[in-house]
Parts: C-alpha cells; sequence; structure tokens
C-alpha cells in the first residue's frame, strides 16, 4: 500500500509539472505574438498594442517588445521562466529605469515643457491612441514620465541626467556580477601603470636630452653661443624693450617716423598702420578725446530689474487642440480634400497644426478653405502657411483661447551664450515651438518696422534698447534717437549711450540724419588710410596699435544705432531730405557699423518709398489693417490676420518666408529702472559735433540752386513789393519745383511771409533806398 501511495503521488506531481509546463508554453507563445504584432506594427491591432507598450516605457517599446519576444522563447523552449538571480534582476531595472529617465528628459526638452509632465506625456499618448498612429516621440513612458517629475523638482535637470546614467553603469555591473572592488583593483592597475610607462619614458627622454648636451659642449663651434646666457634670453623674450635709436635725436618727428619693430613687418603692413595714424591725426574724430572717458568700474544692469511674468494655465487649450485636430480632418474630409493631421504644437498665442496632404492634392486647395475652416473650428481669424519651411507640411495656425505673455526677463535669461556675448544680438520673443528667436542687427543691417497703433510696435523698440543698455558699454554701442511724438523715447535721455540728445523736432531730426551720414563718410576716410575694409579690421588695428606705448594713441570706433519712432512724420516734414540720408545710409553705413532701425505705423508707399524698401532689407511686421499694407512691408499678405498685443511676422535678410513670433513684453517700469542704473554707472556725454542746430546750412541738397538764384530773387522781390511761384519761374525761367524752393528760403530767411492762401505773400523788407 505505500507503495501503491507513493507511485500514485508521483504520477500527480508530474501531472502538475505538465500541466504548469504547457501554461508556460502556452505564455510563451502569446507573449510571442504579442512582441511581433507590437514590433511590426501589423494592422489595427498591432499598432495599438505598440501604443500600449509605449504608454509603459515610451520609445524603448522596440527594445520591450524584443525581451518579451525572448521570453516568450525561452518558456516556449524550456516550460518555464528564465530565472535570474536577485541581484541580476536588480541591476537590469536599475539599468532599464535610468534609460526610461533619459528619454523623458529628451522629450521634455524637445517640447520645452518644465511642468506638468504626466499631464503633457498623456495628452501625447492619448492622441496616438486615439489615431492608432506610432508616428511621434512619447519620451520614456509613463514610467519615465513618472520618474522624471520627481527628479526633476529634486535634483534639477543635470543631477538627474547623472543618476540616471549611474544607474545604468550601477545595473550593468550587477547583472553581469562585476564586483565593485576588482573594478577599483582593475582602474588602479592601468592607472599605475600608464603613470610608470610615463616616467620611464620621461627618463629615457632626459637621458637622451643629457647625451645631447654633452655632445654640443664637445663641440667647439657652439662653446661661444652656449656660455652666454644673456644671448639666451633675448632670443626667448623677443617681446623686451628695444633701445631706440631716435633718443639720440633733439627732435625726433614723432608722426612721421616709423618704430623700430614697424621696419621688421613687411613694408606694405608697416606704409598702412603708418597712414592710419596720420590720417586718425588728421581726420575730425567728431569725439573731443579729452572730455570722453569711460568707467572701468562700467557694471551691467543686473537681470534683478526685470520682472517674470507668471504662467497662465493653457490646460484648456490643450484639451482643445485633440478636438480641433478631429474638427480639421472632418472638415477637410467633407470637402473632398484628403489629409492627415500630424501633430499640434501648442504656443504662446496660437496653436500650428501640422498638416500633411495626401498625394494629388494642390496646396490652393486647402489655402482656399481658410475661411471655412476658420468657422468648423469658431476661431477669430486663422493663418494658413503653405508650406512650412524646411518640412512637408502645412503650417494652420489658430489663436489660442488664452495668450501666454513671453517675459522679457525670460527672453534675456534663455539666449544663447552667443547672443548674450554680442551687444547688438537682441531677443525678439519665441516662436510657436517655443524658441527664443534673436535678432543680430549687425547682420540685418538695418530694419523697418510697421504696425498699427497697439500692436506692439513701441514695445519692440523699448526690448531691443533696452536689450543694448544691459549687454553693451557705452564705448561699444551708441544711440542717436529721433522721436517725433515726443512721448515714446524720451524715457532714454540721459543714458550714457546717447551720442546726441533724443531728437523730438522734426526739422532737426532731418539734419541729425545728416550729421550721421557725414560721421559715415568720416569713418570711411580712416578706413582707406589704414586699408581696411570695415569697423571690424579697424577697430583690431587700433588695438595692436595702442599695445605700443610709443605710439600715438588712436580712438577705436563704436556701432552707431539710429532709431526712428515715427517714420511718417519725418517724411511729412522733409520727405526728400529724409528718404535721401536714409538710402545713403542702407547703402553704405554697414561697414562703417552704423545701423537703422524705422518704425512707422502707417505702412503706406509715400512713407514707405521703393528706395527705402530696397535698401532696408529686414523687416518686422505686427498687426495691419489691411492686406494692402501687409505686401508694403512683407512683399506678402499675412500680416492682416495677426492678433496684436506682440503677435509679429519677422522677415529677415535672405529669408522668403517670415516667421511668426510673440514678442517680449517689458513695462515701462522696467526700462525705468535699467535706465536708472545705467545712469547711475556714468553720466552722459555728447558729441557736439553731431548735435542738429536750427541755424546748420543744409549741405546736401541736391544741387546748389538756392546759392545760385537766392540773391537774384531777394533783389526782385524787393523791387516788385511782390513775391509768389510763378512770378520766380517766369523771371528765372525755371521748375516749380526750384521756385517753390526759393520762396520757402525767402519765408525762412524772413523776407516774405507765410501764404495767405490765394493772396499773394508779403514781402517784409523795404524797397531798394527806402531802409530808413
Amino acid at each position: 500500500m505505500p507503495r501503491k501511495k507513493r507511485q500514485a503521488n508521483r504520477k500527480n506531481k508530474n501531472k502538475k509539472k505538465t500541466e504548469e509546463s504547457l501554461s508556460w508554453v502556452v505564455t510563451g507563445i502569446v507573449s510571442i505574438l504579442v512582441a511581433i504584432l507590437a514590433l511590426l506594427r501589423f494592422g489595427w491591432l498591432g499598432k495599438e498594442l505598440a501604443n500600449l507598450l509605449r504608454l509603459l516605457i515610451g520609445d524603448s517599446y522596440l527594445l520591450g517588445g524584443a525581451f518579451l519576444a525572448i521570453l516568450g522563447l525561452v518558456m516556449l523552449i524550456y516550460g518555464q521562466p528564465p530565472r535570474f538571480g536577485f541581484k541580476r534582476t536588480s541591476g537590469l531595472i536599475l539599468a532599464y529605469l535610468g534609460l526610461l529617465y533619459i528619454l523623458a528628459s529628451r522629450f521634455f526638452n524637445v517640447r520645452s515643457v518644465h511642468s506638468e509632465f504626466l499631464t503633457a506625456f498623456k495628452n501625447v499618448i492619448f492622441e496616438e491612441l486615439a489615431r492608432a498612429n506610432v508616428t511621434v516621440s512619447v519620451g520614456g513612458g509613463w514610467i519615465g514620465s513618472f520618474l522624471y517629475g520627481i527628479l526633476y523638482q529634486l535634483l534639477g535637470q543635470i543631477g538627474g541626467l547623472c543618476l540616471a546614467v549611474l544607474n545604468i553603469i550601477s545595473g550593468i555591473l550587477m547583472f553581469f556580477d562585476v564586483k565593485f572592488r576588482s573594478l577599483v583593483a582593475a582602474f588602479q592597475k592601468i592607472s599605475r601603470s600608464f603613470i610608470q610607462q610615463s616616467k620611464d619614458g620621461a627618463g629615457q627622454l632626459k637621458e637622451k636630452y643629457s647625451e645631447y648636451r654633452e655632445q654640443q659642449r664637445k663641440d667647439p663651434n657652439n662653446r661661444e653661443k652656449l656660455t652666454d646666457p644673456w644671448r639666451d634670453s633675448e632670443e626667448a623674450k623677443p617681446s623686451l624693450p628695444e633701445i631706440q635709436v631716435a633718443e639720440q635725436h633733439p627732435d625726433p618727428p614723432v608722426t612721421n617716423s616709423l618704430e623700430l619693430d614697424d621696419l621688421l613687418k613687411p613694408r606694405s603692413q608697416a606704409e598702412d598702420d603708418q597712414k592710419m595714424i596720420l590720417a586718425d591725426q588728421q581726420v575730425d574724430h567728431g569725439l573731443d578725446k579729452s572730455t570722453v572717458s569711460y568707467d572701468d568700474n562700467y557694471q551691467f544692469p543686473p537681470l534683478s530689474l526685470l520682472k517674470a511674468v507668471h504662467a497662465s494655465d493653457q490646460s484648456s487649450d490643450k484639451d482643445k487642440t485633440r478636438q480641433n485636430t478631429a474638427i480639421l480632418e472632418e472638415t477637410f474630409k467633407s470637402f473632398g480634400v484628403e489629409v492627415n493631421v500630424k501633430r499640434a504644437i501648442l504656443g504662446p498665442t496660437i496653436t500650428r497644426y501640422e498638416v500633411q496632404p495626401a498625394v494629388g492634392v494642390k496646396v490652393s486647395r486647402i489655402v482656399n478653405l481658410a475661411d471655412d475652416l476658420a468657422l468648423a473650428l469658431a476661431a477669430k481669424d486663422i493663418r494658413i502657411e503653405a508650406p512650412i519651411p524646411g518640412k512637408p507640411y502645412i503650417g494652420i495656425e489658430v489663436p489660442n483661447q488664452k495668450a501666454q505673455s513671453v517675459a522679457f526677463k525670460d527672453a534675456m535669461e534663455h539666449q544663447d551664450q552667443k547672443a548674450k556675448d554680442h551687444p547688438l544680438m537682441v531677443p525678439l520673443g519665441k516662436d510657436v515651438t517655443g524658441q527664443i528667436i534673436s535678432a543680430d542687427l549687425t547682420k540685418m543691417p538695418h530694419l523697418l518696422v510697421a504696425g498699427s497703433t497697439g500692436s506692439g510696435k513701441s514695445v519692440a523698440i523699448n526690448t531691443i534698447l533696452t536689450s543694448i543698455l544691459m549687454k553693451a558699454r557705452p564705448d561699444e554701442v551708441k544711440l542717436v534717437l529721433i522721436d517725433p511724438k515726443m512721448v515714446e523715447l524720451s524715457v532714454y535721455s540721459g543714458v550714457p549711450h546717447l551720442m546726441i540728445p533724443v531728437v523730438t523736432d522734426s526739422r532737426l531730426a532731418s539734419k541729425a540724419l545728416k550729421k550721421v551720414v557725414d560721421e559715415m563718410e568720416r569713418r570711411y576716410k580712416l578706413f582707406a588710410a589704414g586699408s581696411v575694409r570695415n569697423m571690424g579690421e579697424y577697430n583690431r588695428k587700433v588695438a595692436e596699435n595702442n599695445k605700443d606705448t610709443s605710439r600715438p594713441v588712436m580712438e577705436p570706433l563704436p556701432y552707431i544705432l539710429v532709431v526712428v519712432d515715427e517714420l511718417s512724420d519725418l517724411m511729412m516734414v522733409g520727405g526728400h531730405d529724409v528718404e535721401n540720408s536714409i538710402v545713403r545710409l542702407g547703402q553704405m553705413a554697414r561697414a562703417a557699423g552704423i545701423h537703422m532701425i524705422l518704425a512707422t505705423q502707417r505702412p503706406s508707399v509715400d512713407v514707405i518709398t521703393g528706395l527705402i524698401k530696397a535698401n532696408v532689407p529686414s523687416r518686422i511686421s505686427f498687426a495691419v489693417s489691411s492686406g494692402v499694407d501687409s505686401r508694403t512691408i512683407l512683399d506678402q499678405v499675412g500680416a492682416e490676420k495677426l492678433l496684436g498685443r506682440g503677435d509679429m511676422l519677422y522677415l529677415p535678410i535672405g529669408a522668403s518666408k517670415p516667421d511668426r513670433i510673440q514678442g517680449g513684453y517689458i513695462d515701462v517700469d522696467e526700462v525705468e529702472a535699467v535706465v536708472d542704473w545705467v545712469k547711475g554707472q556714468q553720466s552722459a556725454e555728447y558729441d557736439e559735433k553731431m548735435i542738429p542746430q536750427a541755424g546748420d546750412d543744409d549741405e546736401s541738397s541736391d544741387d546748389d540752386v538756392d546759392d545760385e538764384y537766392y540773391q537774384q530773387a531777394v533783389d526782385l522781390v524787393r523791387r516788385q513789393q511782390s513775391a509768389s511761384t510763378s512770378m520766380l519761374q517766369r523771371r528765372f525761367r525755371i521748375g516749380y519745383n526750384r521756385a517753390a524752393r526759393l520762396i520757402d528760403e525767402l519765408e525762412e530767411h524772413g523776407v516774405v511771409g507765410p501764404p495767405e492762401g490765394s493772396k499773394p505773400r508779403k514781402v517784409l523788407l523795404p524797397p531798394e533806398g527806402q531802409e530808413e
């Protein structure tokens, strides 16, 4: 009986093992099928299985699927799962968690997400699940996003990455059962071996050098050279001051003689340097060197003077993107246009939906549906960018329900290092992807800004000027501010960066521009004398010259930025002269380090003429009233669909299509805080020769007709006791424009009175012979 019982128990155990093995085999087969469907994404089911894996482990679903297939294969062959020890299992989990954290970090950095990580991940993965697509990156899945949200708050981004890499290394060592003690011992052994080899090599090199020195001593030709230590020291230090032969002469000519180190240069370079020194002394610098002084302790304004803008809640817009995606596809389908909405990018003020049309669908069919799409989305207005530069998609830009302001402080903090170091690299704002867009004024080289009232034009100018004040010293950048409205730029009065006081008189503004043209011509004379092509080369030569204390000190040239806040007012008062000055500066001022920013709220063809547009290649357009104004400023429509309040289209030089940017916001209190800081560092020192005066002669007229006929016109008017344009036309046989200019000059000099409608002008001077 006991034997029969043992046999029955043995049979039951074998039966249980067989049944358990069979269940593991079935589990293995199911695992293999799921892995194959998910990895190869066969049909709807395969894509959804892949998305379920991505929900947990993100972009590493291929690695997870492969591991699942191997696990299933082991269970199919052996009838049981593989058995790992606790140490190996822990190591595998540690390494995999580190990998998921790195994937999550890359995902959130690309999308510029700094909070609500799980919400951002769920929006993406649920959209993929709803459409059964496996197209966009989802980072490290739910697990990676959860870990990233915890470690980002505790350790920051860099600390979390360091911990993730340490986890991966530790996990690999634990999985392969590599002991930490043996690893340290191997590192010590390799290090000691390397150090010993370095010592042996250094000893052998020292012995060879000693042998070489011994052979040199035995050579009689080298004995004198070896016993002269002073000669060796002089050869080793060529920068020591040399004896100047000119000191033996009682009256050495300072400006007309070359220094001894110039004779060692090639002849052409020495002659160029001497020419530049002579030109620097002969050409009028405009700056009084005896009064210009810069404080070496000058400190830039800190970012703490600026205010941070609290992020607004855009969760409703995030939820709206999924609805709008389905609405767009349904609307296109109802009009017989087959498209696929690839993704939606939530920006500060707009959301851009990237739409890929099917093969054979014309872009014009999508563009012509703009109004129908706006109706379906219940949007104020939409803008279609067809196509997006560098992508095979069409962008449909829809306004957000809640706009997110872009703080100027945030733009300054997140500029790249190159932009932070360059004084004329100014932040404009954020694009739809959240990236900071900066503009280099030296490469523009001139900028035209237009926009209706309240669109953000003046705020943009304030951000540009404040950025320069925060990054540039007064000796690096000089400002010429022209503000006919007398309210926008007056806050900058007294800053040390100003070359002249803020110009508020429209008549003086024309003369101020002519002064800038004269400064440009003066700089080109210096460049020609020094055989240089631009301001950068000239300043490098000046720096080399000033290193030699025996030479006359030369002043480096600063950048000059001319800002005109209202161009239309200047064109009304002195259109021809203003246009001539702007065109000359636009054509030639870049190499001289002079740049312009021209702003207007009336972008019509009589303000922005063809010559001005041709010579000011970079443009920024804020919201305008019509497509005609948009074509005037950008040569294309689109600006009439902007939302205002800093929403802009930026078209830099060389670009075919503009970028849509939400401009940075800075209020008056922030500007005043920065201005007060700069004023406290240094007082303003104006260039007297650049300040326009009411009595300055107009030296840049088209011709000298005023000088030729002016006295004859005075004599004629005094004799006739009457003055009119038609009378001067008949008497001197000149055109209307020339006669009208003569009348204006007579009025300006007090010969005739102002116009009185249809009546002739009054003559203010008595007839000849009746002065008494």
